[in-house]
């Protein structure tokens, strides 16, 4: 860590404004000193070894005398030695006392997966209890800054709260400049903060500096891959190593969810000649036809050989299922590492190992061990966890959603995210992403493929890893405010991913957005039903998920009364009362389809009821549906006796919610990717 006035320094170069200060040794100089820079002046203790100095008592305030300045320097010594016997200290740093100001952060980090990171907010001692902070992945333009500055809760003390006079807002925007560009261009600066930098009604000043640099550039070079051809996920012919006649070895289970395969399927086993009623080879050389797959189920001390065998045999790509390799420690790693020393010399690529493996239902291809093989669909599901697989495929059976695709990457020796999330934004089949993400390795690579595929597919992640549990310590303020769950979010956001709490959310996001109208074009929402309590809970959830319940004007409201009855609400939630006939609706969504202007998306909420059956009011959101570019969303309430509507609206890709807070919180979580709404609520 850098001492505070190094800090300072180096701040002062790129244009950041910081107290005038000196750096002492004896409460002599430290008198001089301050009587130079001019009562009252600040007095810190320089040491590397104390992080936090008011912890230790080493920082006195208001000193304004050279007796004081004496004082305080006697005092700041022994304080720190009590603190800490053993720390060096290298000096007392005597500086300019800040007037007091708004008190604020500024601060920066280097994720191991993104990259730097720039943080920003409320400031001062209460920090990390109020989180009053927004953070960017760098490098950021003005539009940025600004726009970071504006969407703290503390926004409003900087424009002006309550008769206060406004902060010098662009003050503040040209010190996030000179550190953005401070962070950008010190390869060597791992972290830093400024805390507090106080704002004034003219000017800004960093009050205390703390900088953290590493010996070594902060910046890894990825290397880069060649891209895996589309072919390579449609092979014609599979061969699986390992597999067995013995229901209880992995072998087993994956020849098994094999045999529907349309292709060509070889087992090699060198044991037997014949598996699951199919030719058995003594190995992947013995096969006489071209091998497009290779599944390894065999023990990961015979991995490398197989490996080279597929080579030298020209299997152009390989899944090992097999674990044992660098989730076992050094001795995994390193075999890990061979295997793919061999693969790289014969141009195999690989999925895995220590993974699930890959289902393509729209093949009829499963190399994995799942219990069931589910349905073909338009979602692709991408994880980092095998379990978690195991338990979506059983959930989808029950719930009747279909894939294609699903994905394990296990260990991402060589193919990884990056490789899938192509592969399923080229397949004319998938029509929406879902990812569950433990780590990313190359983030601003990830961010840049997932943004390009988020143009023309949703893309929906879960990143696991929130809670702080078990984190070391931060170093600094940074540090422990903007923590990799936090950076991944931002990330997710930047890309255009939705990011979810939930496999249920992530699978409800994943149906709603594989609709041809993806998006909403934007907040403004129109609720339309015949149930006025459910009207009622459509306004709150729309308040508390983001959602902007537009007021109808009153030319709207005039073409609604010459139908609909002389008591209805006159309002948006519009409500059509229990005993709206399919005809009600049908007339109310025409009126709205001749109003788009107004409205961004129409939420619809039905229950059972003898007047309107669900299949009618289905069939009036189709046709609603076919009359507008805007987006709808269906709320089918109830239980059995509204499935014939669901199913309905499922067959032309409407989804429709059976729970109407989700419904909210859905949309809701759309539009903070969307819009940077601030209460997104979990999904």
């Amino acid at each position: 860590m850098l001492s505070e006035s190094e800090g300072y320094d180096l701040l002062k170069g790129y244009g950041v404004p910081v107290p005038s200060y000196r750096i002492v040794m004896t409460p002599h100089d430290a008198a001089d000193a301050a009587e130079t820079i001019g009562f009252p002046v600040v007095m810190k203790i320089i040491s590397p070894q104390i992080v936090h100095k008011s912890d230790a008592g080493g920082v006195v305030v208001g000193v304004g005398s050279r007796e004081a300045a004496v004082a305080a320097f006697e005092k700041i010594i022994t304080g720190a030695k009590k603190y800490n016997n053993d720390a060096e200290i290298t000096g007392v740093i005597v500086e300019q006392q800040a007037e007091p100001g708004l008190e604020l952060i500024i601060g920066g980090k280097t994720d191991p997966a993104f990259g730097k990171v720039i943080t920003f907010g409320m400031g001062g001692t209460l920090v990390e209890l109020m989180k009053d902070i927004t953070l960017r992945i760098m490098p950021l333009d003005e539009g940025t800054i600004r726009q970071m500055i504006q969407e703290i809760d503390g926004y409003p003390l900087i424009k002006g709260y309550r008769g206060m006079k406004p902060k010098d807002e662009e003050a503040l925007v040209s010190t996030l400049m000179s550190v953005n560009r401070f962070f950008l261009e010190s390869e060597n600066v791992a972290e830093f903060d400024i805390n507090p930098l106080r704002l004034y009604e003219n000017g800004a000043l960093a009050v205390d500096a703390r900088v953290i640099v590493s010996d070594k550039p902060v910046h890894e070079v990825k290397e880069e891959r060649p891209p895996v051809p589309m072919e390579y996920f449609n092979p014609r012919s599979i061969a699986v190593v390992g597999a067995s006649q013995d229901s209880n070895k992995m072998g087993y289970a994956v020849m098994h969810n094999l045999l529907h395969f349309p292709g060509q399927l070889y087992p090699v086993n060198n044991k037997r000649s014949e598996i699951q009623g199919l030719k058995a080879y003594p190995s992947i050389s013995a096969i006489q036809a071209p091998v497009d797959l290779a599944v390894i189920t065999v023990p990961a001390i015979h991995v490398p050989r197989v490996i080279e065998e597929c080579g030298t045999k020209g299997v152009p790509m390989v899944i090992i299922i097999t674990a044992g390799f660098k989730e076992m420690g050094e001795h995994g790693k390193a075999l890990e590492d061979r295997i793919v020393s061999i693969a790289r010399s014969h141009g195999v690529r690989i999925i895995g190992p220590n993974c699930l493996g890959m289902i393509i239902p729209p093949r009829g291809i499963d190399t994995t061990y799942v219990h069931q093989s589910p349905r073909p669909g338009n979602i692709a599901f991408i994880s980092q966890s095998g379990a978690i697989i195991n338990t979506v495929v059983d959930m989808s059976l029950a719930k009747n959603i279909g894939f294609s695709a699903v994905i394990s990457v296990g260990n991402q020796a060589d193919l990884d995210f990056l490789d899938y999330i192509r592969f399923v934004g080229k397949d004319e089949k998938t029509k929406a992403i879902i990812l569950y993400i433990e780590q990313i390795t190359d983030g601003k690579a990830f961010m840049e493929v997932a943004a390009e595929v988020a143009k023309c597919k949703p893309i929906i992640a879960i990143k696991s890893g929130s809670s702080t549990r078990g984190q070391a310590a931060a170093s600094s303020h940074t540090g422990s405010l903007s923590g990799s769950y936090e950076v991944y979010m931002e990330a997710f956001r930047n890309a255009g991913i939705i990011a979810v709490h939930t496999l249920t959310g992530a699978f409800l996001a994943a149906q709603m957005l594989a609709h041809r109208k993806r998006y909403p074009k934007g907040k403004r929402a129109v609720v339309i039903t015949n149930a006025g309590g459910f009207a009622v809970l459509s306004s709150d959830y729309a308040e508390r998920y983001g959602i902007e319940m537009v007021d109808l004007p009153s030319e709207v409201i005039d073409e609604l009364n010459e139908f609909l009855p002389e008591f209805w609400n006159k309002g948006n939630p519009i409500d059509l009362l229990g005993d709206a006939s399919e005809k009600r609706f049908e007339k109310t969504f025409a009126v709205l389809a001749r109003h788009p202007e107004l409205w961004d998306m129409a939420f619809i909420v039905g229950f059972p009821n003898l007047v309107l059956t669900s299949e009618q009011l289905a069939r009036q959101i189709l046709k609603f549906s076919a009359s507008t570019e805007n987006r709808l969303v269906a709320t089918l309430l109830g239980g059995d006796s509204m499935n014939v509507g669901r199913e309905m609206l499922k067959e032309h890709d409407i989804p429709s919610f059976d729970e109407l807070d989700y419904t909210y919180r859905v949309v809701g979580r759309v539009l903070w990717q969307k819009f940077r709404v601030k209460a997104p609520g979990l999904l």
